[in-house]
């Protein structure tokens, strides 16, 4: 009886097997002719792979793949190319004007910022990103006291008192023997992140767990989207979840703060004392808090801040040193300027108006962020056809992929070249001259809200690493290519090592309740 059933499903199986493959192979006709349609004559490959397209070489070799993107648009005056991957058709922008049109052009009937291809499943729908007009203005409005003066001078004290105390651990750890400082810049990141934007209401446990879960997200970034149990990617997006609600929790328990007019001591104060203050000069208390500001809605956004902050800088970080170490003479400058300004025998906070004389220091931060941009990509979505030039239109569902790292090797003089002068000379002034094409930061509505806050977190490293510390990189061939994890860092997770520099290392301390 069941050699009978078998014999018949084989026979079934035999005579469907010629439409089967032929069904197969007009879905791959098919697959092939959209692609063709929508790459019209814009330079890519001719022919993609059925169904994955050229994920294999994204995966397998990042810096390769977008090196050959940036070729093909080179190739054209556009300065634009196109691939396929996973069953989306992507553009991919190297010419910053063209950049530009894309972010100016953030709104429901052209472009949507998605921040990741898949950014929705990770980051949930709400995501600030995600809104547009006046919803989104008025979320900014709110966001903006967390990046005032006051705020972030109060964030540069938490940034020293954490960066201090990973240097002296660095020092005491390493015992002249090389290492990738990659995951200790990691480490040393996430703490900061975790003191500006949660301060005291992160306990113990709740950092560690917040580490796990971080590293869960972090893994999920730059995995192939399959959201199935046990896959990195559904690992990422629960994480997602849990952090939030970590977060949810801090921005409740601040509140209860700001209502008795306290000090604020980190981000979700500052957050949440705007929101008291606003409560209190309405006539009558709100019924529900307004658009995209309840606890769990802020403590999302808060994420968001860690998100962007946290890889993006560590990236940042990792490069300082690595330009510090084979530009000695540029190492040198930043030693005489901080040590003419900060005294370390004061025990004292380098203040914000040393910050801001520390003009050499600063060009150094923003010509590394020029030269090694940490977030290469800025993906967006089409939401319908936009008519990019007079040649090229993009299809609708496509995903656009500005590149702010090819726009800054536009236009400045030996783009090629790391030189802090081009933003430190008053005569070159190519800060100004170059500005369209200075997009680490993006530009238009969604212009990164904390950039003063990036900046002044590299400046203040920057300052501290090169007063404190003795280093030297220990280069191997290749260590300086570009590793995507996912915001770039140095192949080789930057190996150095590390000596303690000064005699004594200053004494700074904060009443934040971190151990």
């Amino acid at each position: 009886m069941n050699y009978s059933i078998l014999s018949e499903i084989w026979g079934v199986l035999k005579l469907a097997t010629p439409y089967l493959a032929t069904l197969l192979a007009l879905i791959i006709l098919i697959e092939q002719i959209v692609y063709l349609r929508k790459k019209s004559r814009l330079p890519g490959p001719t022919l993609v792979l059925p169904f994955l397209g050229n994920v294999v070489g994204l995966v397998r070799d990042p810096e390769k793949f977008w090196d050959e993107q940036a070729d093909y648009a080179k190739s054209t005056p556009l300065g634009i190319s196109v691939n396929y991957i996973i069953g989306k058709f992507f553009v991919f922008i190297r010419n910053s004007e063209m950049s530009h049109k894309i972010f100016a052009n953030v709104r429901p009937n052209a472009f949507q910022l998605v921040g990741h291809p898949f950014g929705k499943k990770l980051f949930g729908e709400h995501n600030m990103i995600y809104l547009y007009g006046q919803e989104h203005k008025d979320l900014r409005r709110r966001i903006a006291p967390n990046f005032t003066p006051k705020a972030l001078a109060t964030y540069s004290n938490i940034q020293q008192v954490v960066i201090l105390k990973h240097l002296i651990s660095w020092s005491e750890n390493q015992s002249h023997c090389p290492v990738g400082l990659r995951l200790l810049a990691r480490e040393m990141n996430l703490e900061t992140s975790q003191n500006v934007f949660a301060g005291p209401y992160l306990g113990k446990e709740a950092r560690e767990r917040f580490k796990v879960d971080y590293n869960y997200f972090n893994v999920g970034v730059i995995a192939l989207p399959l959201d199935f149990p046990g896959f990195a990617f559904r690992n990422a997006r629960l994480a997602v979840d849990r952090l939030v609600e970590t977060l949810t929790g801090c921005v409740e328990e601040s509140k209860k703060k700001m209502e008795k007019n306290e000090e604020p001591e980190c981000l979700v104060d500052f957050w949440m004392q705007e929101m008291v203050r606003e409560e209190r000069e309405m006539e009558q208390p709100p019924h529900s808090p307004p658009p995209n500001c309840s606890n769990r809605e802020i403590g999302a956004h808060v994420f968001d801040f860690l998100f962007a902050a946290q890889d993006a800088s560590t990236s940042s970080l990792l490069w300082a040193v690595a330009l510090l170490d084979s530009h000695p003479e540029v190492l040198k400058k930043v030693r005489e300027e901080v040590e003419s300004i900060w005294n370390i025998e004061l025990n004292s906070f380098i203040t914000p108006d040393q910050l801001i004389s520390m003009k050499y220091t600063q060009a150094v931060a923003r010509e590394v962020v020029r030269y090694r941009a940490p977030a290469t990509l800025v993906p967006h979505v089409a939401c319908e056809e936009f008519q990019i030039s007079e040649d090229y239109t993009v299809p609708k569902g496509t995903i656009v992929f500005p590149s702010v790292y090819e726009s800054s090797f536009q236009g400045f003089s030996e783009a090629d070249r790391f030189d802090p002068d081009r933003f430190y000379s008053e005569e070159r002034r190519e800060e100004q001259l170059f500005k369209r094409n200075f997009l680490v930061f993006g530009a238009g509505a969604h212009q990164c809200v904390g950039q003063k806050y990036a900046l002044n977190l590299l400046v203040v490293f920057i300052a501290m690493f090169a007063t404190l510390m003795d280093f030297k990189r220990h280069r191997t061939d290749g260590c300086d290519g570009l590793n995507f994890c996912p915001t770039i860092c140095p192949k080789d997770d930057c190996l150095v090592s590390l000596s303690k520099r000064c005699s004594k290392f200053p004494m700074l301390s904060l009443s934040l309740d971190q151990d």
